[in-house]
């Protein structure tokens, strides 16, 4: 089963710490506490720069905020990082058979149940903040 890009849990982690710890936030600092490959770090920060969340300081390193924590939600995190291909979080498998009435009709049977899931996760996510978050971590 394909699960949701890691790449959501890890561009939160990666805010949380610059809205927490903005002073120590160099790449291997947030590798570190990540316990991934700068690489990819790097990688995500770019998706959050393009979406204007994040302003990396070139050379010296570290990394800042460019908006409140409070006016950033994870639905703007998952929407900056691509989790989702073409903005459908559920896929169809491909040409089911048309002989059998399952096959036929299950993708239009599910179509709405799985957009109406998709939109409901992603109000949620539109309802907390970073703010909310990182008031965790304190």
């Amino acid at each position: 089963m394909k699960q949701i890009s890691s790449r959501f849990s890890v561009a939160v982690h990666i805010l949380s710490l610059i809205a927490v710890s903005p002073k120590e936030c160099t790449g291997d600092f947030i590798a570190d506490s990540v316990n991934t490959n700068p690489v990819i770090i790097r990688k995500i920060m770019g998706m959050l720069k393009k979406a204007g969340l994040v302003e990396v300081r070139p050379g010296v390193g570290g990394a800042s905020l460019l908006k409140d924590p409070d006016q950033i939600t994870l639905l703007d995190v998952y929407r900056a990082v691509d989790v989702i291909e073409d903005g459908q979080l559920f896929n169809f498998h491909d040409e089911p058979n048309q002989d059998c009435p399952v096959g036929r009709n299950i993708e239009s049977a599910l179509r709405s149940e799985l957009r109406d899931a998709q939109s409901a996760m992603e109000q949620r996510l539109a309802q907390v903040t970073l703010d909310q978050l990182t008031v965790q971590f304190h």
